[in-house]
């Protein structure tokens, strides 16, 4: 389990490093284009470069610090700093891309209609940060498709509700960079073919707009995360069935998950022992209890099991009111 976490934690730096250097790359050229040929929408795609380098940057940042072992102060590990930092790389997209391209799509609007001067130089620069994208996007792509298959998930709903938030940073920044490189490609081309200066601006609106989407749906799917996001609810179930086949256990009151980094779910458990077990086999059966569920469910971190009346009113309300049916049969 610890080399599979390492493999995967290697594969997301090499994913993050990968996106910050062909966005580094494409980034200065795209800056040289657009201050060349005055471009609003090569200016904006230059400031959605920086945007998500600064993203890769602090992606990096959550990888190498959420993997940090417990220690006394924090005993269940580092592992949410990598949501804090994701969270943190989701507001450097709107803050440094998306109220830049905003701007100065606005500026090239309400601005004087110049003559376009120099558009060549964009196109060949358009096509190379095409290029360097789709190689990045290939392998934040190919990344998400071995996990969701893996995890028997959509990639729909891995992106709502991501394992690793990393890796759907790194794509959405992708196909987000590689939409706006289409619509900047227009808006330069369109200007050149009316003479307007409208297209250009309207483009850099646009990427800007994709931007702000994009950090949108990152920092919703870190809010979930940092609050507290339970485990995926088919895990949930399995845990809850695999509990019940102990035969110490009468029935599974009460069952809580939490994220608490990237592999790593904490579960807390009340149950409803069999009134005949003594307390000495109570103890041996929740040890062989949290054994089997560790083989079983390797991403499980810490498992607490509680003596728990089934039978209890007010805890079958708390769990009523919590998943809107109680987990008890009652």
């Amino acid at each position: 389990m610890a080399g599979e976490k390492r493999r995967a934690g290697d594969e997301s730096t090499f994913t993050v490093l990968l996106a910050l250097g062909a966005n580094i790359s494409v980034g200065v050229l795209k800056l040289i284009a657009g201050l060349v040929s005055g471009s609003g929408a090569l200016l904006s795609e230059a400031a959605h470069s920086a945007g998500d380098s600064t993203t890769e940057v602090l992606l990096l940042i959550a990888v190498r610090r959420s993997d940090r072992p417990a220690d006394r102060e924090h005993p269940f590990g580092y592992g949410k700093e990598r949501y804090f930092w994701s969270l943190l790389a989701a507001v450097a997209i709107f803050v440094s891309g998306a109220a830049f391209s905003v701007f100065e799509g606005l500026r090239t609007i309400l601005g004087p209609n110049q003559p376009a001067e120099l558009v060549w130089i964009n196109y060949p620069v358009l096509a190379l940060a095409l290029v360097f994208e789709g190689v990045s996007f290939r392998q934040a792509s190919g990344r998400l498709r071995r996990v969701t298959q893996r995890r028997r998930q959509s990639v729909v709903d891995y992106m709502r509700m991501p394992h690793d938030p990393t890796i759907n940073s790194v794509v959405l920044e992708d196909s987000t960079a590689l939409v706006g490189i289409v619509v900047a490609a227009l808006g330069v081309g369109l200007h050149q073919l009316t003479g307007s200066r409208v297209w250009d601006g309207a483009a850099s609106l646009v990427i800007g707009l994709l931007l702000l989407v994009a950090a949108f749906v990152l920092a919703r799917a870190n809010e979930a995360l940092l609050i507290g996001q339970q485990a995926d609810p088919r895990l949930v179930r399995a845990i809850e069935v695999r509990l019940e086949t102990a035969p110490e256990i009468d029935d599974v009151v009460d069952l809580l998950t939490m994220m608490i980094g990237t592999g790593r779910i904490l579960v807390c458990t009340r149950v409803d022992f069999v009134d005949a077990v003594t307390a000495g086999e109570l103890e041996r059966a929740c040890m062989r209890i949290d054994q089997q569920l560790r083989e079983e469910f390797p991403e499980l971190d810490e498992i607490f099991i509680q003596p728990a009346s089934r039978a209890d009113p007010y805890m079958r309300e708390r769990v009523r009111a919590r998943y809107g049916r109680p987990l008890a049969d009652g």
